[in-house]
């Protein structure tokens, strides 16, 4: 299990959706200032809650902007699926946006499950199993294609965070290949029994499993009440998500002051 005392970290995903491109950049500048450490968007092409053919922007060429317009936090995608994209372009995409930010960029990727962004844009759906096919096949060639450009990514390694909770593929891609593994929980428990998992396969691969980062993405405002619980369990990685229109600036506050509480 990844050390309970590992440095805390504390991010926002801020959705790409239901705002403007001022109130996008608004809310990323406004997350640094609050002293968040990164700064997150996702990767698909509806809005997933509220109107669902409301405004909504694509994830990489708003990562790139925010890689311009911000200075300290480190800034990602959570995540992007590989079937939307060339494995191998899809890392050189990551290694720009890391030359963009000065070296400030996460790369993460996940296998995929929403159907209306693949169905609509002419991507191939499949199933679930093709999709972890697929994501097997990919992990492998993007860390591949980023040792081998030229120039290479600033950061050495490209941070590489692996979302999802599946426990043939996902979880033994991610203790290979991750530097961050992500996924959603309900609670200490949840987090337990999934990250048991990754250790076995982190075992089974050779890996010291405290090399590799363990993160919550949390939607529920009411699970900060957990959070030294969730710290315990070994989690060190919080993000929180929010659209625009509902940032929370109180709550960000009280993550960041958490963080610098337990941080010592």
């Amino acid at each position: 299990m990844a050390t309970q005392h590992a440095a805390v970290r504390v991010a926002v995903q801020v959705w790409p959706q239901h705002s403007t491109m001022a109130e996008q950049r608004a809310t990323w500048l406004r997350c640094e200032e609050l002293g968040v450490d990164d700064v997150f968007t996702w990767d698909h092409f509806f809005p997933l809650s509220g109107e669902p053919d409301g405004p909504h922007f694509e994830g990489w060429t708003l990562l790139a902007a925010m890689a311009e317009a911000t200075e300290r936090v480190r800034v990602g995608t959570l995540v992007t699926s590989v079937g939307y994209r060339n494995p191998d372009l899809l890392a050189d995409m990551a290694a720009t946006v890391d030359h963009v930010s000065g070296g400030r960029a996460i790369l993460g990727i996940g296998a995929g499950w929403n159907r209306r962004d693949y169905q609509e844009y002419g991507y191939e759906y499949g199933d679930v199993s093709t999709r972890a096919q697929w994501f097997a096949q990919a992990v492998p060639r993007i860390v591949d294609r980023l040792e081998r450009l030229s120039p290479p990514p600033l950061s050495s390694p490209l941070p590489i965070l692996i979302g999802g909770g599946g426990e043939r593929t996902t979880l033994r891609l991610a203790a290979r290949h991750a530097h961050i593994w992500n996924a959603f929980f309900d609670d200490a428990a949840a987090f337990a029994a999934k990250n048991a998992v990754l250790d076995g396969w982190c075992r089974q691969v050779g890996r010291d499993p405290g090399e590799i980062v363990r993160s919550i993405a949390i939607l529920d405002p009411a699970q900060l009440d957990q959070l030294d619980e969730l710290r315990a369990a070994g989690l060190t990685h919080f993000i929180y998500g929010t659209q625009p229109a509902d940032f929370d600036e109180v709550l960000v506050r009280r993550l960041v002051a958490w963080r610098d509480r337990v941080s010592g």
